[in-house]
């Protein structure tokens, strides 16, 4: 991609993208004074921005936050979609089954856009702090790692308010190598849980005393994961995800066509073969 065509990441006003190290992008959600809560411009622009990232040859990992100190979002903006959007009640005239089709419809364009992130070829990290309610699970989990700050405050809260989570969180947090009963657990009695139970659990890989020391880390890790082969670095995240939603068998046969097919660049041999000159492994004596 040359110069003259690189994304244009200021067009988005719901997020602020920096670059706070060679080859990192950094990712805001930037709705501080409604603790980053979603409405639909906010999810379109999202999808949107990890589409850019993902075929951006100047991006190979990926930091995702919320501004403020309050929330990483507090999740959908009920109100927002109470007044003009899936959760508004029908017009006069329009029967059942239109209404169902709209609905089915909106929330096909949400998930997708969510989806975005977890489709993104570059590993996304994500930094939970404050509130971190609906929607946030929903994105966290369609992050590739999780970290979070000790005042972070988790819930799955859609059975609060009369519907069963549609956009992530029931899908993808049965795959988050988390128990099923606390799964079941959080998801039906919408109770808050705290970052040192999502560390125990599994939810997420660290906990630090807050916000910016969180951040701090996963921008350290997102500059390691850069300076790591591009190529294997997107390999490993495509075929840990495909084995993720299927066999081993099949995994294993997904990864050695993939594998096949990148061993045809000279260009991958040569970097693999000056990875593995770097190493000059000693062997001791036995």
């Amino acid at each position: 991609m040359s110069p003259s065509s690189q994304p244009d990441y200021t067009q988005f006003p719901h997020y602020n993208i920096t670059f706070p190290a060679p080859y990192v992008a950094h990712v805001e959600i930037n709705r501080p004074k409604k603790l980053n809560a979603f409405y639909e411009p906010m999810w379109l622009e999202l999808g949107a921005i990890f589409r850019l990232l993902s075929h951006d040859p100047s991006v190979r990992s990926i930091v995702l936050s919320g501004a403020g100190d309050r929330a990483f979002t507090a999740g959908l903006d009920v109100q927002a979609a109470s007044s003009n959007g899936a959760l508004t009640p029908a017009a006069a005239g329009i029967d059942a089954a239109r209404k169902a089709t709209e609905i089915r419809r909106h929330i096909e364009t949400f998930q997708h856009e969510i989806s975005a992130v977890e489709k993104c070829e570059k590993p996304v990290i994500c930094v939970l702090h404050g509130f971190a309610f609906g929607l946030a699970i929903d994105l966290s989990c369609a992050c590739d790692i999780r970290l979070c700050a000790r005042d972070t405050r988790f819930a799955v809260r859609e059975v609060e308010i009369g519907l069963a989570a549609d956009i992530g969180t029931l899908s993808r947090l049965p795959h988050a190598n988390v128990a099923m009963s606390w799964v079941k657990d959080v998801c039906l009695t919408a109770r808050d849980f705290d970052a040192d139970e999502a560390l125990r659990v599994g939810f997420v890989s660290g906990v630090f005393d807050d916000k910016q020391t969180a951040l701090g880390k996963a921008v350290d890790m997102a500059r390691l994961i850069a300076s790591k082969s591009p190529v294997a670095v997107q390999g490993t995240k495509e075929v840990l995800n495909y084995s993720r939603d299927h066999t081993v068998v099949e995994g294993l046969n997904y990864v050695k066509v993939w594998n096949a097919a990148m061993l045809q660049s000279q260009d991958v041999v040569d970097a693999m073969t000056a990875g593995l000159q770097k190493r000059k492994p000693t062997f001791s004596k036995l």
